[in-house]
């Protein structure tokens, strides 16, 4: 009986509602144990009319199986799953264990359960209940939180109950909460006066509901422990009764009193993670106990038993039970389920009740054991349960007594770590993995991932180094992973990361010699670019990268394909930048890589930035954003942050000082890695545009002096070689000219020359004329149209004030047209001015035609523009077709067309 609650009803109530009507809804419901959260989803549940209602529950002792509470949520759903996308499809078969074979991306096991619920609400509403979600196994919990936040105009809710707990948190970020509290006196003597009637005496109810303080399991559970005349008021009660936070002990009290028999299937049961009546009997009969034994536990009212299914009554219960019994007789319970689960085909279960039933005993010999652990480990890293991987190597490499053996596996579970997001417990399993192996292949594997922890969360130099030794040590041994270790090491020092630590690349080229593989060709092409790149050869640098470029074709390895586009960023190679990144994108998109996702998204706005595609920049910046934030990575979303505050300076827009001071937060509260001097070298940028704006020369000249990264330096040069001399420096500008100059010759950039003569002209280097005329030549063959409408703009007024007002008009023309299209506002304005002034009013755009879309209506209508369909939009958002269609008719409610053709004419920016 569910006294109380009215308001939490009614606001589940609502979200029900709300999700028949097509608008989703999440809600978790938190609370001390025992306050009514079960009870509250459970009755929301029965009122759930016409709704497909899908149940499941968090279980500590689950914890080490992925994806367990998932696979039992949508085990009603699993004839909608030939309906999905095949990669979708196939994570789910290998994230619940029906397939083997390559591993899947949690993040799109997440994608599937999403499509799996919204396919469901098609057919009508669907309400997820989930108890104890504090409990969930980290897999299932991630993929649950996904849906929570991805959730649009689907007809589906979710609600979650989860305790108010530190040592067992439920953190879901985003999503709505409400704590449930104690009854107030009213509702606890109307539970009271359900269970005991008229028996009890005013004074014992007041006691009761005054240290109960209006907890329902301290209500219901209390008044077991008092005799007939302390109910009555005839004995005094106890000085003190269990509290709330003591009611365990009333359960253990009361399992203590049981026969011994029934205590042991008690036990059996609070170990047990299987809930599966045919298994508890099973082991039981193992250890010796008869029905009789299952049905005294069940009469006791410590356990609850179906046809099909037994669990303990309450959390409280098993946490009691289990952690107050003698090590033995846990051991004796657990294998007695392994033998159980053994037989009924449950694998993994059965190794985990294995694992808990010996010692840590080094001098036993567990070999077995620490095989079957490490397959545990190796089939949750291919479903994606990185959590659980990592508890299966890490607890096979405490069993195990051969330190060739342990190391391997103590560095698979410090790669799980890194995985789920458990940095430095990653950093204190390599460390001890180094102290037990000299092998130089594991010691490379070591370094490998002691590299990649702090090229994204560390020091980039210090990876740069490990990165450099690991390759030499290695070498002899296996050159082609000397090769790969040597190629990051070469990429990031072209990208400032440079520890000082020499990498021997004609070592590891002549070590690679005899494999002509493409993968390794390409390989050896691009460390032989970036080695000369960071000399300054240019030249010999870009020959060697149009190899790799071709190799690359046949590559499909995304590490390759993002360097590649790495490589393409340091030369200026825009289109290889493009279809570098773009490859790798649609990859990490395709298996549901999030991370790797975010990355390519990122490394994207540089091309779109230097090719005058500010659309672009701030879809991919705001979808990188989203992911950031909806996975919990706050570090990942300094990029995407600085590149929407770039972007801000150019608009003058009112959100620069907002994004800035963000942008701020998240530099001093998180590492960056290999992302900060871009995030730094960004803010100084935005900083320049900024004081450019505000007419501040000498202030855009100081920002633009700062900029640290040569590849960068360069995509800015036209603007701060123009800073330059309109802050009086033309010192500076002539350096900087004579700087790029040297780069232009051999590279063999369009841009580059374009900008050589475009210093000359500022510079009155020669023929200024001339100059403008070539800088526009070489800036149209360079397709950086932003950088060519600046020359033209300084072409424009170079022209009027030597009285050409007509020839200057049409340069001042075109540059206000592109610098409107993209509302840089800072050149727009000049151009404006110049145009007045050369005797031409500057035309007006209608600013009605600029939409104000949210990042996700931006997002959808370019995809649609671009002539995508609504579900393949949701596939690429990862959201529902369902939700694609309700921001599309947002879209065009603000936009105020009825056709798709019609959008593709606005402006979307």
């Amino acid at each position: 009986m569910l006294v109380g609650r009215e308001p939490e009803r009614a606001l589940l109530g609502a979200l029900v509602d709300d999700a028949r009507n097509g608008t989703a809804g999440t809600l978790v419901v938190r609370g001390d144990p025992g306050v009514g959260k079960s009870a509250l989803l459970d009755v929301v549940a029965a009122e759930a009319a016409d709704v497909t209602l899908l149940r499941t529950q968090g279980l500590e002792v689950e914890a080490p199986l992925p994806f367990a509470a998932l696979h039992r949520l949508l085990l009603p759903l699993t004839r909608l799953r030939d309906q999905l996308p095949p990669p979708q499809a196939r994570a789910l078969r290998v994230a619940f264990g029906e397939e083997d074979g390559p591993s899947v991306e949690p993040f799109l096991v997440g994608v599937a359960t999403l499509s799996l619920l919204t396919s469901a609400g098609e057919e009508g509403p669907v309400l997820c209940v989930v108890d104890d979600a504090h409990w969930l196994d980290p897999a299932s919990a991630g993929a649950l939180l996904f849906c929570a936040r991805r959730l649009g105009a689907d007809r589906v809710a979710m609600a979650f109950a989860a305790r108010e707990d530190a040592a067992a948190r439920f953190d879901a970020p985003g999503v709505r909460e409400v704590t449930l509290g104690g009854l107030d006196d009213d509702a606890s003597r109307a539970l009271l006066a359900g269970q005991l009637g008229e028996s009890a005496a005013e004074g014992v109810v007041t006691r009761l509901v005054q240290e109960s303080r209006g907890n329902p399991l301290a209500l219901l559970e209390l008044p077991r422990e008092l005799d007939t005349a302390q109910l009555a008021g005839a004995a005094s009660l106890p000085a003190k009764l269990h509290l709330t936070d003591r009611v365990e002990q009333a359960f253990l009290d009361r399992s203590r009193r049981l026969p011994d028999p029934v205590q042991q299937l008690v036990l059996l049961a609070a170990a047990d993670d299987s809930g599966q009546v045919d298994v508890v009997r099973d082991a039981a009969h193992r250890l010796g106990l008869d029905d009789h034994a299952l049905r005294a536990a069940v009469d006791s009212g410590l356990l609850v038993q179906t046809d099909h299914t037994v669990a303990v009554r309450h959390p409280l219960v098993r946490s009691a039970i289990y952690q107050t019994a003698a090590d033995d007789d846990r051991r004796r319970a657990h294998r007695a389920l392994a033998d159980s689960l053994s037989s009924s085909g449950e694998a993994d279960r059965a190794v985990w009740h294995r694992a808990f039933a010996v010692n840590d005993d080094h001098d036993d010999d567990h070999d077995d054991l620490v095989n079957a652990l490490a397959d545990v480990g190796a089939r949750s890293q291919r479903r994606g349960g990185y959590v659980a991987a990592l508890a299966a190597y890490e607890r096979a490499a405490g069993l195990s007594t051969d330190p060739a053996r342990r190391a391997p596996l103590t560095v698979a579970a410090a790669r799980s770590a890194w995985a789920c997001g458990q940095a430095e417990r990653a950093r204190t399993l390599l460390t001890t993995a180094r102290q037990v192996t000299d092998d130089p292949v594991v010691l490379c594997d070591i370094a490998s991932l002691r590299g990649h922890i702090e090229v994204n969360i560390g020091s980039a130099p210090e990876g740069h180094r490990i990165f450099v030794e690991a390759a030499h040590a290695v070498c002899d041994v296996d050159p082609a992973r000397a090769l790969q270790m040597g190629v990051l090491a070469a990429v990031m020092r072209t990208f400032g990361a440079d520890s000082g630590t020499p990498l021997r690349a004609e070592h590891l080229l002549a070590a690679t010699a005899g494999d002509d593989s493409v993968r390794t060709r390409c390989l050896r092409a691009m460390l032989t670019s970036m080695t000369e790149f960071a000399e300054g050869r240019w030249g010999a640098a870009v020959d060697a990268l149009d190899l790799a470029f071709d190799l690359g074709a046949d590559v499909d390895d995304r590490d390759v394909l993002w360097n590649l586009g790495n490589a393409a960023l340091q030369v200026g190679n825009d289109r290889g930048q493009r279809r570098f990144y773009s490859h790798a994108l649609s990859r990490a998109r395709e298996s549901g890589a999030v991370t790797a996702v975010i990355y390519c998204l990122q490394r994207l706005c540089f091309v779109h930035v230097a090719t005058g595609d500010h659309l672009a920049v701030r879809v991919s910046a705001e979808e990188a954003l989203a992911l950031g934030e909806s996975i919990g990575q706050p570090a990942m979303t300094a990029l995407p942050v600085a590149w929407l505050t770039l972007l801000a300076a150019h608009q003058g827009s009112d959100d620069y000082d907002h994004l800035a001071g963000r942008l701020d937060t998240l530099v001093a509260a998180h590492p960056l890695g290999i992302t900060a001097d871009p995030v730094h070298d960004l803010t100084r940028w935005a900083a320049a545009v900024r004081a450019t704006g505000q007419g501040d020369t000498a202030g855009a000249l100081h920002h633009f002096t700062r900029i640290r990264l040569g590849f960068l330096a360069r995509m800015v040069a036209t603007q701060r070689l123009e800073a330059a001399v309109r802050a009086g420096d033309a010192a500076q500008a002539r350096a900087w000219t004579a700087e790029l100059e040297a780069f232009a010759a051999q590279a063999a950039r369009p841009w580059a020359r374009s900008v050589v003569a475009f210093g000359r002209a500022l510079t009155e280097d020669g023929d200024v004329e001339e100059s403008f005329r070539l800088a526009l030549a070489e800036g149209v063959r360079s397709e950086r149209p932003l950088d060519v409408a600046r020359i033209e703009l300084t072409y424009g007024e170079w022209l009027r004030r030597q009285q050409r007002r007509v020839d200057a008009r049409q340069h001042l023309r075109h540059a206000l047209d592109t610098f409107a299209d993209v509302r840089a506002s800072a050149w727009s304005s000049r151009a404006e001015q110049e145009l007045r002034a050369s005797g031409e009013t500057a035309r007006k755009r209608d600013p009605s035609t600029q939409l104000q879309l949210t990042p996700t209506e931006r997002k959808i209508a370019q995809l649609v523009s671009s002539g995508m369909s609504n579900k393949d939009v949701a596939a690429q958002c990862w959201i529902s077709p369902r939700t694609v269609a309700f921001h599309l008719r947002n879209v065009f409610t603000k936009a105020g067309v009825t056709s798709r053709g019609e959008l593709a004419q606005l402006d979307l920016s």
